[in-house]
């Protein structure tokens, strides 16, 4: 199901619905553009949600960008596994409520 190639489709989707696609690319790149944080840290934190919501191609695509901005291997799998202890705390709080 989840193929990289599928990311192609991307151009299909901003011609049927250019406004809304290109308002979307231009807020994500706003978004992640240097600032108060830096890109590299940025693009850790967009792995990290990535990872949490589950999505192939974000995981993909902002692992790229964070190399990219000079994030190393370790640097990558720390940001991975921060998501996977707020993943699981997650899991912990939800199960409070059967206790």
């Amino acid at each position: 199901m989840y193929d990289m190639k599928n990311m192609a489709k991307l151009k299909t989707l901003r011609s049927l619905a250019p406004e809304a696609v290109n308002s979307f690319l231009a807020f994500t790149e706003a978004a992640l553009k240097d600032g108060a944080i830096p890109a590299k840290y940025k693009e850790l934190i967009a792995i990290a949600v990535a990872v949490t919501t589950q999505c192939p191609y974000c995981i993909e695509d902002h692992a790229q960008r964070a190399r990219k901005a000079g994030a190393s291997e370790a640097e990558l799998a720390e940001a991975t596994m921060v998501a996977a202890a707020m993943r699981a705390g997650g899991g912990v709080a939800h199960g409070l409520h059967v206790v």
